[in-house]
């Protein structure tokens, strides 16, 4: 990568308007929003409502499916000279290994990101709470896969750095968290959820210190590269993760409120570097562990 700043999956969208705000190809790494393998309609509006230092969303990630994506999207995405993170997800273990073979046969793209915040629906669990299932699904996608495998985790477990450590057994050549906090917000006036699906997934500043934790807890217990997200808005809070022990990190809400942040943020990480005389950003991954 060129820089360590990318964008998380969902957040940032290639098209003429985001063009005038920023060049792709200046980010350390693209990705797409998680595909699934056929079309979904997403969930019923509204989908999005602003909370205090952050948003709810519940947006459902609708997909045009694998082969729509494949077909277009993706001939996007490596048009530009970064590399390509493709993000996927299924229902069941075979359906993400479906997905993963489709991408890797493409012979297109850099890494594979497994989205493992999505449900089960065989065992009516989310991935990325049940080391077991998680461990044997990322196996799987591994032996199909040409390209690393990034496991995207959920912050919703007991015990993060556990779950971390089933991906990477399992095969993961990184690890990507946090995704989205479940939350509510309610309408007074109405009386009832303000979002269409009831609840949704919280992000932004709010949720920072707790991605912060994850990182550090699983960077205490991987030796995979870390990608860390959750709350990144300024310098400050991307060299919080950096030094919890996160190698990269990627900006999710905030690309909503100044979609220029990105390349930004690159530009200060680049000066801090030089007022402090640090060669490399790699120097500072972890560093917080090393003071203790």
């Amino acid at each position: 990568m060129k820089n360590p700043v990318l964008p998380a999956s969902g957040t940032f969208e290639i098209n003429e308007m985001t063009k005038n705000y920023l060049d792709p190809g200046k980010l350390g790494a693209l990705i797409n929003k998680t595909v699934f393998k056929n079309f979904r309609p997403g969930n019923d509006p509204p989908r999005i409502v602003e909370t205090s230092c952050g948003i709810l969303n519940s947006v459902g990630i609708p997909s045009k499916g694998i082969e729509y994506f494949l077909e277009y999207d993706l001939k996007k995405l490596c048009s530009y000279d970064v590399p390509v993170i493709v993000s996927v997800a299924g229902a069941s273990i075979e359906e993400f290994s479906e997905l993963v073979g489709m991408v890797s046969e493409r012979g297109m793209g850099n890494f594979i990101e497994l989205d493992l915040s999505c449900p089960n629906l065989e065992e009516e669990k989310i991935w990325a709470t049940d080391a077991n299932l998680l461990f044997d699904l990322v196996k799987k996608a591994k032996k199909v896969s040409a390209l690393p495998i990034i496991a995207k985790l959920s912050p919703q477990v007991s015990d993060i750095a556990e779950i971390a450590a089933a991906a990477e057994s399992a095969g993961a050549d990184m690890i990507a968290l946090i995704n989205t906090i479940k939350g509510m917000k309610i309408d007074i006036s109405k009386r009832k959820p303000f979002l269409g699906n009831l609840s949704g997934g919280l992000s932004g500043p709010a949720i920072l210190p707790i991605a912060v934790y994850a990182v550090w807890e699983v960077y205490e217990a991987v030796s995979v590269p870390i990608i860390g997200m959750g709350g990144i808005s300024n310098l400050e809070s991307a060299l919080e993760m950096i030094m919890a022990g996160a190698s990269a990190v990627a900006v999710g809400m905030y690309n909503f409120v100044d979609p220029g942040f990105m390349l930004r943020l690159i530009d200060e990480l680049d000066n801090y570097l030089l007022e402090n005389k640090i060669t490399n950003i790699s120097e500072l991954v972890g560093l917080a562990h090393k003071g203790r």
